[in-house]
């Protein structure tokens, strides 16, 4: 008899090891399994309702208790990443250029009297066709502080279209200048691409939902990387003069991202502005637009 009891007990130490190994987790009024909790809760009353029969497809119930089940949440990671974010915008400068000064220096030249001397009209723009897009490959937020306060940067391109309302050309030889054309041009356009890291502080109001205020502002560095001066004319149909043109190799902004739900409006202005100081040329870009974003 002994032998038998002792054979029971090590066959139920033995079952109660192997039950342990899952990895349900229980307590008097819960189960855990997973990323599911079975919640236990007595009902107000232990009887049986015509009411509640009818939502025995969504509440099971055995002995006066009521079963429901729960997801947890799953546990947000501290970085998260957005790849290919594409920005679509206006551009625009804000231009201080003091033109007496700058006719004459050796940047503005005039060669071709009728045409006369470059001056602000020269630079002036087609506001509606002057244009804005980035294709960042990759942007990262990183929890500062409860998903409330974080960090965002990146790497991307940054792509300007200027277009020019008027016959204002670019060319280097050998030195960069621009001119005054004197036919005029169906299209003429100055194209600046540079390689940029942006670096904002975002504050996101309800980290737990996409539909709230998030608020991102900083600076960004960019590294010029193309320009060129595209212009298409009857004359001369379509011509395309590739060249630093005297422009600043680095360009620092000031940047911001505002985000209303599911939508996402930039901007950026810039520090310095876009010419070498031998240019005596004092134009700062800037730009705001939508921006096609997760987050």
């Amino acid at each position: 008899m002994k032998r038998l009891v002792c054979a029971a007990a090590c066959l139920l130490v033995a079952g109660t090891s192997f039950a342990q190994s899952d990895t349900t987790v229980r307590s008097s009024d819960t189960v855990k399994v997973g990323n599911f909790i079975i919640i236990k809760k007595k009902n107000a009353n232990g009887s049986t309702s015509e009411e509640r029969s009818r939502e025995l497809e969504k509440i099971s119930r055995r002995d006066s208790y009521e079963y429901r089940v729960e997801r947890k949440p799953r546990r947000r990671s501290n970085i998260s990443t957005n790849w290919w974010i594409m920005d679509l915008g206006f551009a625009n400068m804000r231009d201080n250029t003091d033109y007496a000064s700058a006719q004459a220096g050796p940047y503005f030249k005039t060669l071709r009297p009728v045409s006369g001397a470059v001056n602000q009209n020269s630079y002036k723009l087609i506001n509606g066709k002057s244009s804005n897009v980035n294709i960042w490959i990759f942007i990262q937020k990183l929890n500062v502080i409860k998903h409330v306060v974080n960090l965002k940067y990146g790497l991307g391109l940054e792509m300007y279209n200027f277009r020019y309302d008027n016959n204002l050309s670019y060319r280097k030889d050998p030195q960069p200048f621009v001119f005054n054309d004197s036919i005029s041009f169906s299209k003429n356009k100055l194209y600046v691409e540079y390689l940029t890291v942006p670096l904002m502080l975002n504050i996101n109001t309800t980290p737990d939902s996409r539909r709230g205020l998030s608020i991102s502002a900083g600076v960004s560095a960019g590294y010029l990387t193309n320009s060129r001066n595209k212009q298409v004319s009857g004359e001369r149909g379509k011509q395309k003069y590739k060249a630093d043109f005297d422009f600043e190799p680095w360009r620092l902004a000031a940047i911001g991202e505002l985000g209303l739900g599911p939508v996402r409006l930039y901007g950026s202005y810039s520090i310095n502005r876009l010419q070498k100081d031998v240019t005596r040329v004092e134009q700062y870009p800037y730009t705001v637009g939508i921006r096609f974003s997760n987050w």
